[in-house]
Order: C-alpha cells, then sequence, then structure tokens
C-alpha cells in the first residue's frame, strides 16, 4: 500500500523544521583526500572482510529460507563496489550517506561501507526512516566531492537468532535475546492494538521527546491489514516498513536531486542483523543510478541478484 501524499508532505514540512546550518566539519573530513590512491575500492572490500568472520553454512541457509534474495554483506559490497566502480565511483571521489536505524546492529553495514568510501552523511532514525528530510539531504548534497559521486544506503532492519527466530537477535555481551529492530516491533504493537481495537487513546503520540517513534508509528499505520494478514509478522514488518520508507526516499531525492554532482547510486533494502560470530546479510530491493542532471540511468538491481 502506497503513502498518501498528506502523509509524505506532513513528514517532509515536519523534518523542515529542524534546520541546522551546515557547518564545514564534516566536509573537510570528507575532502582530506591525498592524492593517488594506495588502495582500490576492492581493495578495500577484501580488507575488511578479512577480518571479519568466515560464512556460516547453517546460518546462511537460515537466513535465506526466511529472507529469499538476501546476500551476505561481503557479497553485496563486492557487487556494489564492482559495479559503482564501473560507474567512476572510488573512494576518493564518493561520499556515503545512509538511512540505518540508530541501534548500534545497524553500524555493521554502515562501518563496512565507511571502511570502503570514507566518511558517511547520517540521515537516519528510528527503524532507519530519512528524518534528516530535505534539509539534511540538501546538506549532504553540497559535501559530495567536486565532480564526485554519492551513494546512499537505506532500509530498515531485523534480527535473526541461530534458531531461527525472526525479531530477536543475539547481542554481544547480553545474555538476553534482545528484540530487533525494537522500534520497528514497538510500532508494530502499536498498530495491532488499533486493528484488534484495543488501542488505548493517548495525546502523546506526538510529544517532542519521543517524536520519531511517534512518526514510526504514524508511518506504518496504513500497513495494518497487510500485517495481519502475514503468516509471519516479524517476517513481513520490515518489509512494510521499507515500502513506507521508500516513498519518503523517493519524495526527499525527487526533491533535491538539484544538488547531485556527477552521480548518485541509491541502494534500498533490508538488513538482517545475525548473532555477533556471524556475518550479517542484506536484501536488495533497490539499486538505482542517477546521473548529474537527476535522471534515472539504470537499475542495476538485477546485477545483486
Amino acid at each position: 500500500m502506497k503513502l498518501s501524499p498528506a502523509v509524505i508532505t506532513l513528514f517532509v514540512a515536519t523534518t523542515e523544521a529542524f534546520t541546522v546550518a551546515p557547518t564545514g566539519h564534516g566536509t573537510s573530513k570528507i575532502n582530506m583526500i591525498i592524492n593517488g590512491e594506495t588502495e582500490t575500492a576492492s581493495e578495500k572490500v577484501a580488507s575488511v572482510f578479512s577480518k571479519l568472520p568466515e560464512e556460516n553454512a547453517v546460518v546462511d541457509k537460515l537466513v535465506k529460507t526466511n529472507f529469499p534474495g538476501a546476500i551476505s554483506n561481503k557479497d553485496l559490497a563486492t557487487r556494489v563496489v564492482e559495479l559503482l566502480g564501473e560507474k567512476g565511483f572510488k573512494p576518493s571521489n564518493t561520499l556515503l550517506a545512509t538511512s540505518l536505524c540508530a541501534d548500534e546492529l545497524a553500524r555493521e553495514l554502515e562501518d563496512e561501507f565507511v571502511e570502503i568510501y570514507g566518511n558517511n552523511f547520517n540521515l537516519g532514525g528510528l527503524s532507519g526512516f530519512p528524518f534528516a528530510g530535505n534539509t539534511g539531504f540538501g546538506a549532504m548534497a553540497a559535501h559530495i566531492p567536486d565532480d564526485g559521486f554519492c551513494l546512499v544506503i537505506h532500509g530498515p532492519h531485523v534480527g535473526i537468532t541461530k534458531e531461527g527466530q525472526v525479531g530477536k537477535v543475539e547481542r554481544s555481551g547480553i545474555a538476553l535475546v534482545d528484540n530487533c529492530c525494537g522500534s520497528a516491533i514497538a510500532a508494530s504493537n502499536y498498530l495491532k492494538g488499533i486493528t484488534d481495537g484495543g488501542a488505548t487513546i493517548t495525546p502523546k503520540i506526538q510529544q517532542f521527546t519521543d517524536f520519531q517513534q511517534g512518526a514510526v508509528q504514524e508511518l506504518i499505520l496504513p500497513f495494518g491489514k497487510r500485517l495481519g494478514r502475514a503468516e509471519n509478522r516479524m517476517r513481513e514488518l520490515p518489509y512494510a516498513l521499507y515500502d513506507s520508507q521508500e516513498a519518503l526516499v523517493t519524495d526527499i531525492v525527487n526533491t533535491g536531486k538539484g544538488g547531485i554532482k556527477k552521480g548518485l547510486a541509491i541502494l534500498g533494502g533490508i538488513q538482517i542483523n545475525t548473532s555477533p560470530d556471524t556475518l550479517d546479510y542484506f536484501h536488495p530491493l533497490k539499486f538505482d543510478y542517477y546521473d548529474s542532471d537527476g535522471n534515472l540511468v539504470e537499475n542495476m538491481l538485477p546485477y545483486l541478484r
């Protein structure tokens, strides 16, 4: 189900209300590029994943059974870097921007791509929604290296335990098998209370001290029937969140595409977090390349599958 234009307008207008003047801090680091790169992006990928666990066949089968189309972060990075390299993306001329959840587990994918392309401009918040909005995207575009590119990665995340329970995950240093994504599950429970008729009316939904969670709960409302009919609610939840976020990301990009410099790649999908001793996964749902005029040039998603 698509979000209504009114919901998108309300979300974007709200994010624009929190305008922060751009500073030179991020730009200075991003543009501190040493002439003559010593490592290619592909070499950086090899270096990053040489430090991480090897692929676990049992976990690999478990993840792909629950999320058909998912690939390991290692395979994702390898293919993305190769495809973007053909377009001219290099560590020295590319700005990474992400709209991922605030959860520390969402940093896994982010950190892996930071090690490849350098600093990251954060566009996201709870559940991966692009809370930086038009203002954040405009500031980010201004930080893209001259005659350079931007790679945007966005999407919600979901956990899966070693036993195959979706919506939970083992965390380092914590005995309790915890919810993942906590924000998404809270929003799902709120929505279930509405559709089941047991919700408590409260005036605190839009309170500023929990603004992001209130927004997540409002933005998932159109998916009540879809989640209610799902065979596995926790497995369907990240896909409903992705569809909601995709509508917002598309609107924000269309509004700010005039700031694109040489080219923009947008990678969207579902992060799948596993236990600390195994690789994480990603189900790519979008991989588009736009030229300097903001025109869609190529759908590269088939090359990730």
